[in-house]
């Protein structure tokens, strides 16, 4: 199956226009105020190596509809009028849900009962997952706002807001007048445009039986006829009311033309006109459906499809302003008119009577919930009459859903079994994260299977969920909603340690809010079983050597359930060097293991699974020390024998690696090079990388396909690890790139012998990144001709000393009396020891203080330098906060910035929350709570849990290039709930989780929802849309 589920064969109906050319709906992802927040200018998140990102929908021009400069008085006074009326509306949906991941937006909404204080906007303003959101009034008040009602089919939603909150300014409601949509009326769209406050935009209605547009992949408005008109309203204006000169509402904005031309769709005002009124006299909103998608054909097509001159005469004389009949685009399997309907019937009569508008066909099925209906069809020139149930279209939209294990489940939605033309039913993944991040799509998976019992529904899943305990592997079947007749096997690890509860959310119509519900606890992990393995014997390798290592790899997976020092990836597998056989100890790349906030699966042979923990994380040379439980391995295991002396530039090795399918290759070589390297710093958000590095590389291929492997001798000793190396994200193509390079292991013998003997190093190092400069420089900068000439005969391979690229900011540890190194600085000796090597700074691991020589400004200079303890580098406490991301500038941090402005950093944060909606981006510092110093995270913790719920507030914060800022949040506690990992070394993750409200409540928390880069959230829309149609966008700003 291809990770977005994509393949050759059949899969949903395509759309009759191109990608580009697809209509778009009219909605702006929230920036803050419209303007992009200082230092927000990062790329977005890519969690797949060298995989390009899905493109960003293209963000509309801002182009003038008919300047309303020249209205005439009468309008003039009814915009004065209306605009009172108008408000705009930001907002988020907390948690991914059907046609949506989480996202936070603006759009408008405008007043329709002023007493009981309701607005009508578009439905995908209203959410059909969890919303939260308020609305600003033209005088510039709010108030919260909650969804009460949003169709299940149509594009339109209702919102309430306290109409005793608006102090300042006296109530107006729209009054809805769809019978006054007629072509060549003129219009206004009034609203929140393009993210300005208030935008009037004229127009003239062109056509009023347009079908609805298709948007393509996601929620798209079906079975109602749309209203066209010349506006070019943009992002934004969602909601906005399309007023005629009386001053009454006749329409809806609700999508446009992407592509520059003038073309607005407005949805008309009678069905959510019916809904208002439901609302108002307290009965319920009924929706009927026989499960058919219907659209307009013109009365040549439907001559083509089979209409007979009886049937046309009669329907033109019935309807003489008609041109168009209704045609059955999609019947759904298993529907009500699954065998009764088939696509491209002519729908002549309901229940007795001439039809052809949807209008009509709407009220007769929300008349009949429960009931029946009389269809007389044409099919071929043949007249059918059917009889269908008529379903409840409620009962077949998801309100409620499931999160476990850190994904989010919930039974398969009308919309989208509509989209896709099959059967309304199945168990669907709204957010394939945690446990069930399955292939690379976030969403859209069809789950079958668990545990090899089958979940049709949510109800089944939630009871077989409750039978799976805690870090148990299980095999899960599933398929891609666009390829379904490929189904897919893998075995998911199942968390229920960091994620600990299972909850139902289920809205509440009466609050706006989802309520969470626990589902009990999970069951404790099962101890752990002694297997046995074999290890794979390779054929046709001439190297006796190579063969050998095998038995000294073992795959390492890593899983990170919340994203901290900058890592831009949920999970991630390499293979690891084991370094002492009966202790357990397996050494691996930091690209693969990036912190101990982790879980580690150890894969021994391609056959045995068990736990592993972080025991050492080298802060600077790119590797991790992980230790699994030797006793539970019955397996040939080998302890890798490392050389003691350093491999030479031109010397034979066999380079034996793995590539991208896992599997293990073997080539004899030669080393090339052995240089100092620099990895570039990630520009966007820093995160982990090597530095002072010596950097091997050989001639051959396999060494830029392999991301893990060794070179070893012809005796089978190695030489040099084969590492992945994180480098710098590309800002055009939002691609993560990786470096493979071979490391001596001579670097990293010293350590590995302290862990062997079983002492956790306690190192200390320069806090300062260097690079190598040349005899040429040295001259120029000052190096005297006696040092020249001991740099030659200390390194006759290499002529080269090092400088001092860049000075850490230190943390607040360590002596004060000592001198520190400045950039510059080219360093000749410590503690009389010539360096013109990178191993040559490993007298550094073991020294409080190192006694310098170096020339500084063109003059030598001692310096007694101190170290830097590591202890302090690597992260210890995490706070999660409205969605942020809280930390301790991690170790990458300080080698980046000059200054630490406080010791709370933004790390990450969650899409579709309070940090997301105004701007408080990764990379910022925050330094003020409503004006209260806060140098530390107990500090904040403890100004910010004085702040009441739903409560704005204030925080200072500086960003990343020392820009300061100030950003007012309202506090959420109901989705976003505060939160803490601390590392605990006597729990069995290693960490504890510490909650400040009650544990069920909250939206999940996931790495796979976090973006980590300081993203720009001002792309149109979320999810990214993919396929084809004029184009048209949705109006959300």
């Amino acid at each position: 199956m291809s990770t977005n589920g994509d393949s050759n064969g059949p899969k949903r109906r395509s759309s009759p226009t191109a990608a580009h050319e697809r209509p778009k709906k009219q909605l702006k992802r929230d920036v803050v105020n419209g303007v992009p927040t200082p230092g927000d200018a990062t790329p977005q998140n890519g969690s797949v190596y060298d995989v390009v990102q899905p493109s960003q929908q293209p963000v509309l021009p801002i182009t003038a509809g008919i300047p309303p400069a020249g209205d005439s008085p009468e309008w003039q006074a009814t915009i004065e009028r209306v605009i009172k009326s108008v408000v705009s509306i930001h907002f988020c949906q907390t948690c991914s849900f059907d046609t949506d991941l989480s996202f936070s937006s603006q759009a408008t909404g405008f007043v329709v009962d002023a007493e009981r204080g309701y607005i009508l906007t578009n439905r995908h303003v209203a959410c059909a997952g969890p919303f939260w959101g308020y609305c600003i009034f033209d005088n510039h008040e709010e108030c919260d706002v909650r969804p009460i009602y949003r169709d299940p089919v149509h594009d339109f939603g209702l919102l309430k807001f306290d109409p005793k909150a608006i102090k300042h300014m006296q109530l107006t409601a729209l009054k809805l007048q769809p019978e006054t949509a007629k072509v060549g009326v003129e219009v206004r769209v009034v609203g929140n445009d393009a993210g300005e406050k208030l935008s009037i935009l004229s127009g003239v209605i062109s056509r009023l039986d347009r079908n609805a547009p298709d948007y393509g992949e996601g929620y798209s408005d079906f079975n109602t006829n749309y209203i066209q008109a010349a506006a070019a309203a943009t992002g934004g204006s969602s909601g906005s009311p399309v007023v005629n000169l009386a001053g009454n509402a006749v329409a809806l904005q609700a999508g446009g033309r992407s592509d520059g031309a003038a073309t607005d769709f407005f949805l008309p005002l009678d069905r959510p006109l019916r809904a208002l009124q439901c609302l108002q006299e307290g009965i319920p909103i009924t929706r009927g459906t026989i499960q058919t998608q219907w659209i307009f054909k013109p009365y040549d097509d439907c001559r083509r499809l089979g209409l007979t001159p009886h049937w046309e005469s009669a329907m033109r004389a019935a309807y003489p302003h008609d041109n168009s009949m209704l045609v059955a685009e999609i019947v759904l399997p298993e529907g009500p008119g699954d065998g009764k309907i088939q696509e491209g019937d002519i729908l002549i009569k309901v229940n007795g009577e001439l039809l052809t508008s949807f209008i009509r066909l709407d009220a007769t099925l929300d008349s009949s919930v429960g009931g029946k209906v009389q269809l007389l069809l044409q099919r071929e020139g043949e007249d059918h009459e059917v009889e269908l149930d008529v379903g409840d279209l409620h009962a077949i939209t998801p309100d409620r859903f499931v999160t476990v294990a850190g994904g989010s489940f919930h039974n398969l939605s009308y919309q989208q079994a509509r989209l896709y033309a099959i059967a309304c039913k199945g168990l669907y993944v709204c957010e394939a994260a945690g446990s069930f991040k399955m292939e690379n799509a976030l969403s859209g998976w069809l789950v079958d299977t668990i545990d090899n019992k089958p979940t049709p529904d949510i109800d089944t899943f939630i009871e077989v969920m409750k039978e799976i305990p805690d870090r148990t592997r299980v095999v899960i079947s599933y398929r891609h909603i666009r390829d379904l007749h490929t189904r897919a096997t893998s075995i998911v690890h199942i968390d229920r340690h960091w994620h600990k509860q299972m909850r139902l959310l289920t809205r509440n119509d009466e609050t706006g809010l989802w309520d969470f519900k626990s589902l009990g606890k999970p069951l404790p992990a099962l101890p752990p079983v002694k297997r046995s393995a074999d290890f794979i014997q390779l054929e046709g390798v001439a190297q006796p050597a190579a063969a050998e290592i095998v038995r000294s790899f073992i795959k390492v997976t890593c899983y990170m359930p919340v994203k901290i020092d900058g890592y831009p990836q949920a999970r991630r597998t390499g293979f690891g060097i084991v370094i002492d056989a009966e202790k357990g100890l397996v050494l691996v790349s930091r690209a693969v293991v990036p912190y101990d906030l982790c879980d580690i699966t150890v894969t021994i042979a391609d056959s045995l699974q068990i736990e592993g923990k972080v025991v050492f994380l080298h802060p600077l040379t790119n590797y991790a020390v992980i230790r699994y439980d030797p006793s539970l391995v019955d397996a040939p295991v080998q302890t890798a024998k490392f050389s003691e002396v350093p491999v030479k530039q031109g010397q034979d090795t066999i380079f034996v690696g793995f590539n991208q399918n896992y599997r293990i290759v073997v080539a004899k070589t030669v080393v090339t090079d052995i240089t100092a390297v620099g990895i570039p710093a990630n520009a966007a958000a820093p995160r982990y990388r090597a530095i002072n590095l010596d950097a091997i590389t050989v001639d051959t291929g396999l060494s830029n396909q392999c991301a893990s492997g060794v070179l070893i001798g012809a005796d089978g000793v190695v030489q040099a690890l084969w590492l992945t190396y994180m480098g710098e994200r590309s800002q055009g193509s939002h691609r993560d790139t990786e470096y493979h390079l071979g490391l001596d292991t001579t670097m990293i013998s010293p350590v590995v012998k302290q862990i062997r003997e079983g002492l956790i190093p306690k190192l200390r190092i320069l806090n300062m990144e260097s690079y190598v400069v040349q005899m040429a420089q040295c001259r120029i900068m000052g190096v005297s001709e006696e040092w020249i000439k001991k740099v030659a005969i200390a390194n006759p391979a290499r002529h080269q000393l090092f400088t001092v690229r860049k000075v850490d900011c230190a943390p607040a540890v360590g002596p004060a009396d000592g001198q520190q190194l400045q950039e510059g600085d080219i360093i000749l000796t410590l503690n009389d020891q010539l360096i013109t090597t990178v191993s040559d700074f490993n007298i550094m691991y073991d020294k409080e203080y190192l006694d310098a020589l170096v020339v500084r400004k063109g003059k030598e200079v001692r310096l007694r330098v101190p170290t830097v303890p590591t202890e302090d580098l690597e992260t210890s406490r995490v706070v999660v906060f409205c969605g942020a991301v809280l930390q301790k500038p991690h170790h990458a941090v300080r080698q980046q910035i000059s200054k630490l402005h406080s010791d709370i950093y933004v790390s990450a944060r969650s899409r579709g929350s309070p940090a997301y909606q105004y701007g408080l981006a990764p990379t910022n510092f925050i330094t003020h709570v409503n004006g209260v110093k806060t140098p530390d995270l107990d500090a904040f913790v403890k100004e910010v849990s004085k702040i009441p719920d739903n409560t704005y507030f204030r925080l200072r914060a500086m960003t990343f290039d020392n820009v300061p800022w100030v950003v007012t949040m309202k506090k959420n506690d109901h989705y976003f709930p505060m939160s803490e990992y601390v590392k605990d070394n006597s729990k069995p993750a290693g960490w504890k989780t510490v909650s400040y409200r009650r544990s069920s409540d909250g939206a999940p928390v996931t790495a796979d929802g976090m973006d980590e880069g300081g993203e720009v959230s001002g792309s149109e829309d979320v999810p990214d849309y993919d396929s084809s149609s004029i184009p048209i966008h949705r109006c959300r700003l």
